[in-house]
């Protein structure tokens, strides 16, 4: 499609205001005045034909794509997924891009098409900073208007159930509230620059081995705890345009026919105005999926008929489904894009500010690098060290990135091959070696691949520091069968190690891993999938420059015997693609854990991991005091003081916990809030947050509500979520809250 013509076909949504607004002034301003956006599209969809409804409700790839081998469809910008729009009524065109991190440029169809990469949403989960999520989505919101893209896929809140899961890096780690704040601050980001964002992956994705075979087993109640309210929070937060399903059963269903889901949960109890629509290739049938309230079908190229196409028409037709629901259907995502100012402000395709973007991926890869071990203060590193030596994981290119649909390759990134076409391993190009010399420009700075075990450790033997980068890839449709550090890393680690004490390891990975050689090292960084700036992020951090500040929002475990479900299936007895329907289905019992998810569950069963939730060290100390827990008539305020006691100035993360003691009616600790502090040595802040009463509530599944009981609860606060030592206790009348 030419650049001319892409202009004049998003210009027409100006001139169709005028179809279905009387009043000009009002239609300009719809994301002023959001009532304006639901008048706005029920006048729209009256207009339509109902082949132009049904014309919004199933998109196709965006892209040349092999089966069937084909084409990019006329109109598309090149991209995840597009629909055409209804032009004669300014709807513009969808035009759908992947994902959380960044604009992806699938198989690069579009030629030196450039993006910002951003760190991995894991290493942003672990800033803890909702405005570094909200500055992050404006740069994925800015970089897609700038492309002539107005949906973004991103918005991954899926909690971390199962740590060898391939898309862990797309999520936000494995509490509730932590996702769903920092989701929903992302959405608004992106939404901000007036590109919808959806929500996924709805609900319960936890896993990719069998994900279109496998269903989610697990309780109402357990689920809303947990799951569900990390969607719940998101969505209030964030308002998302658009919700996707997942892949995976729910309790037996498909996500995308799941009435539960979508008609109870999402649209009923949550009042959910946008369109929701599966995942690529997720569509099961016409009108089990259509009357469960899935709105719109997506990646039809993926199914074996456009289920939502001719097939929804004459379902209308022959009344199996309701005229109603179809307006509804065709509302909801017209709705969504006068509420975010698509229609109105139409993208445009711009210059990108890359330097000012770039930025912020620093940012958030600085504040998102957690500092797990540094015994005998081995870092900050001195910059008059004579000889360093670095080891491993390509730090002479860059920084690993996660695969899959999520994947951003900015121009100058080392891209190796991962067995598919779609799926390649990259590095981005920010090298930490280049970082590492321009922060000790004195220092005689060494690199070896670490491909010689023996080679590596004569290198380091001698060395004033050795610094080695170690890495697990990670991919959407494939675990990762354990946590091991892939490739003879660890042996690696231990020989360097032992070659010189003098050793920092750096660990680039999707989540947890094991560390069997941790009582050997002095220092370890978790520095995840940092993104377009992770080079000098790292070196930053191992300098001094950057005092660390990220907290781990997931819990490494010592082992696997440690999980709820210690052992995986086995990935060749099952498929993960969705373009193989499954010879076999099988089911994952989450009623394990229930609600318990992460830290709960090991608290839960007195098991003692390697590092847990919220862990990070700094290079300075911190100091609480004074909590206190009052109640101001339906609010819980609690609020404690920080003090910096360190010499140089730090960023803390003071956490909030609560529990309810009784047996009958108890639950374990649950985060209920957190700040982020930064103080000079010697200063004191006193933070305060306000409990959503959510968070100390079980949801009643007879009642279809929140239940808070009455009586005496526990509350902590410290550094994490094994490290409380200040408790209270505050009484809380019952109550009883809307679902």
């Amino acid at each position: 499609m030419k650049i001319t013509n892409l202009r004049s076909c998003f210009s027409l949504a100006i001139v169709g205001a005028a179809l279905f607004n009387v009043d000009q002034g009002w239609a300009a301003h719809s994301t002023d005045h959001k009532d304006s956006a639901d008048s706005r599209a029920e006048a729209a969809v009256k207009a339509m034909t109902i082949d132009e409804k049904i014309s919004l409700l199933h998109t196709q790839v965006g892209f040349p794509f092999p089966i069937g081998n084909t084409p990019k469809p006329d109109g598309a910008v090149g991209s995840a997924g597009y629909a055409p729009g209804v032009p004669r009524l300014g709807i513009p065109a969808l035009q759908e891009s992947d994902a959380s991190m960044g604009v992806a440029n699938p198989s690069n169809i579009r030629p030196n098409d450039n993006a910002t990469a951003l760190p991995s949403s894991m290493m942003l989960a672990a800033t803890f900073d909702p405005d570094l999520a909200y500055r992050g989505g404006k740069v994925i919101g800015t970089e897609a208007h700038a492309k002539g893209i107005n949906v973004m896929l991103a918005g991954g809140v899926n909690l971390v159930r199962e740590p060898r899961s391939g898309r862990n890096f797309e999520n936000l780690g494995e509490d509730p509230l932590l996702a769903g704040i920092m989701g929903g601050y992302s959405i608004k980001g992106i939404q901000s620059k007036h590109v919808v964002s959806t929500i996924k992956h709805y609900a319960l994705n936890a896993q990719e081995t069998g994900r279109v075979a496998v269903s989610s087993d697990i309780k109402e109640g357990a689920a809303r705890e947990s799951d569900l309210l990390a969607f719940e929070l998101a969505i209030e937060k964030g308002q998302p345009g658009s919700v996707m399903t997942s892949y995976n059963q729910y309790n037996g269903t498909y996500t995308s026919e799941n009435a539960f889901l979508i008609n109870q949960v999402l649209k009923s109890d949550w009042k959910y105005k946008g369109w929701v629509m599966s995942d690529w290739g997720a569509t099961a049938s016409t009108e089990k999926a259509a009357l469960a309230g899935l709105d719109q079908e997506s990646g039809e190229n993926l199914d074996p008929v456009t289920y939502f196409g001719e097939p929804l028409k004459q379902a209308v037709q022959e009344g199996r489904v309701s005229q109603e629901r179809l307006d509804d259907m065709a509302m909801r995502v017209v709705r969504s894009l006068f509420a975010v100012g698509a229609v109105d402000h139409p993208p445009k395709l711009a210059d990108i500010n890359f330097k000012a973007h770039a930025k912020v991926a620093k940012a958030t890869a600085e504040q998102g690098i957690v500092l797990l071990k540094n015994d005998r203060n081995q870092l900050p590193l001195s910059r008059t060290l004579r000889r360093i030596v670095v080891i491993g994981s390509h730090a002479d290119a860059g920084v690993l990135s996660g695969g899959g649909s999520a994947q951003v390759t900015p121009i100058g990134s080392l891209v190796l091959p991962a067995g598919s076409d779609y799926v390649s391993q990259v590095y981005h190009p920010s090298s930490p070696l280049k970082a590492i010399q321009a922060e000790a420009p004195r220092a005689q700075v060494v690199y070896d691949s670490g491909e010689d075990i023996q080679r590596a450790a004569r290198l380091a033997k001698g060395a004033d520091a050795v610094i080695v980068f170690a890495q697990q890839w990670t991919t959407e449709g494939v675990d990762v069968p354990d946590l091991s550090l892939p490739d003879n890393q660890d042996a690696l680690i231990e020989a360097v190690a032992k070659a010189n004490p003098r050793t920092t390891v750096v660990l680039e990975t999707g989540g947890p891993v094991k560390m069997p050689w941790l009582n050997r090292v002095p220092a370890v960084l978790e520095a995840w999938y940092s993104g377009a700036k992770g080079g000098e992020a790292i070196a930053g951090v191992l300098f001094g420059s950057v005092n660390p500040s990220g907290r781990l929002p997931v819990t490494f475990l010592q082992d696997e015997s440690q999980l709820p479900r210690p052992t995986m299936r086995d990935p060749s007895t099952t498929t993960s693609s969705p373009f193989v329907v499954p010879e076999e289905f099988f089911s994952e019992n989450y009623n394990i854990e229930g609600a318990d998810v992460g830290y709960k569950w090991y608290e839960r069963e007195g098991k003692k991991p390697l590092f847990p939730f919220g862990y990070g060290l700094s290079y300075t100390q911190f100091k609480y005091s004074n909590l206190n827990a009052e109640t101001r008539g339906s609010k819980l305020v609690l609020s404690m003081d920080i003090t910096n006691r360190g010499r140089v100035k730090g960023i803390d993360t003071p956490q909030f916990y609560i529990e309810n003691p009784s047996r009958k009616n108890g639950f374990t600790s649950r985060l209920v809030g957190w700040d982020r502090v930064e103080l000079k040595p010697g200063h004191t802040k006193r933070v305060k947050v306000t409990v959503d009463p959510r968070l100390v509530a079980r949801f009643d599944e007879r009642l279809n509500s929140w239940h808070i009981h009455a009586g005496s609860y526990n509350v902590s606060a410290g550094a994490n979520a094994m490290d409380r030592p200040h408790k209270v206790r505050v009484r809380l009348d019952e109550r009883y809250l809307a679902p």
